[in-house]
């Protein structure tokens, strides 16, 4: 078999598609590309046993059709150094040799054989499984909103992702590691079917990546896996087994004092006083009053010390609280908006972190634990 393919086309392809592959596995021929070519469509899939990623692309000059095997950092490695430019894949069926034409030169090597590839889990079961289609652009935010605020704690595995609460008419994505949680419910469009998934990190990074400009997804959600779904890629994983916790308890009913602060000020001075804070816990001290908050980090192990001083918009009494600096800095870079709101109740209580002005049909909401402040 033979076909004809632009390598810059193609390079796009199988370097989106290699992002699936671990560093080591289990099979060595999941280090492989599966090339299947049926009339002038290549498929392109590779696959961890967990997550399978497939990508479509037309082809021109098709002659027969099948399957093989080929390295996939040798096939990437390549394109990504080949001048944009048209190239020949011939194929011999009887010995799986490859040999790649363009203008300059030729580069020949023996393949594998495609039936040897692990294959796709089957995800056609009609039980239990419901599809409905969603704007690109909306999942990705509810995945950019929440990835950083997964666990990492194996004692934990269903806080080791993200959870998509789905109802008829909105999506929540939710993530929590128990000292932060992150809370984003998305109603753009309307799945029109009632359930849950905890989706794992590597395969919301690959979303993250390789639908970036798509600009609808098509979610098939089975029992056992989700399967996304665009012109060009199809993508399966499994889920992470188990029940998330119930993340609508632990959200304060009511912290009726309000911070407004500008948010690139606030996140530039917790930044700068940052660097002075203990590495051991990241303590920083806020002394919050009515038009000011007072920033405050020490080191006792190098005798540090760090102080500054925000203007705030603050409706409650004089109140001293302390958070982690790096995830202050975590919740304010992935709130966009100008100003920042923190609704806070007392210094042992979680402080929620909100944009202060959402678009319709968004809905952020952040929450962060205080730590233990014996003295400002």
């Amino acid at each position: 078999m033979k076909f004809n393919v632009s390598s810059k086309t193609l390079y796009s392809y199988v370097s989106a598609v290699s992002k699936v592959i671990n560093s080591k596995n289990a099979l060595t021929v999941l280090n492989n590309f599966l090339f299947e070519l049926n009339d002038n469509t290549l498929t392109i899939t590779a696959s961890d046993l967990e997550n399978t990623l497939v990508a479509s692309l037309e082809v021109m000059d098709a002659d027969g059709e099948g399957k093989f095997c080929v390295d996939a950092r040798r096939i990437v490695d390549l394109l990504k150094e080949m001048p944009d430019q048209g190239m020949e894949f011939i194929i011999n069926d009887d010995n799986l040799s490859v040999e790649i034409k363009y203008s300059n030169g030729n580069y020949s090597f023996i393949a594998l054989n495609g039936n040897e590839y692990p294959a796709n889990e089957d995800t056609d079961a009609t039980e239990g499984v419901f599809t409905f289609t969603y704007p690109a652009d909306q999942l990705l935010k509810g995945i950019d909103n929440t990835l950083f605020a997964v666990g990492n704690d194996d004692l934990r595995p269903q806080m080791m992702g993200i959870l998509w609460d789905i109802k008829p008419d909105s999506i929540t994505f939710v993530a929590t590691d128990t000292r932060k949680l992150v809370r984003y419910r998305n109603s753009v469009g309307e799945p029109g079917f009632e359930g849950s998934f905890i989706l794992p990190v590597k395969p919301a990074t690959v979303i993250k990546n390789v639908f970036a400009k798509e600009s609808e997804i098509k979610v098939t959600v089975a029992p056992k896996s989700v399967t996304f779904e665009s012109a060009a890629y199809k993508f399966n994983c499994r889920f992470i087994k188990g029940s998330f916790p119930d993340y609508n308890r632990v959200i304060p009913a009511n912290n009726p004092y309000v911070i407004t602060v500008d948010r690139h000020s606030f996140l530039n001075a917790v930044r700068r006083v940052g660097v002075f804070v203990d590495q051991g816990h990241g303590l920083v001290k806020f002394k919050i009053e009515s038009d000011k908050m007072t920033l405050r980090a020490t080191d006792n192990n190098f005798c540090t010390s760090a102080r500054e001083e925000v203007a705030c918009d603050f409706t409650g009494n004089e109140m001293v609280i302390g958070f982690s600096a790096p995830y202050l800095i975590e919740i304010s870079s992935t709130i966009s908006t100008d100003d920042l709101v923190i609704k806070l109740s007392d210094p042992s209580r979680p402080g929620v972190f909100l944009p202060s002005d959402e678009k319709e049909g968004d809905e952020l909401l952040m929450l962060l634990m205080p730590m233990t402040v014996t003295d400002f």
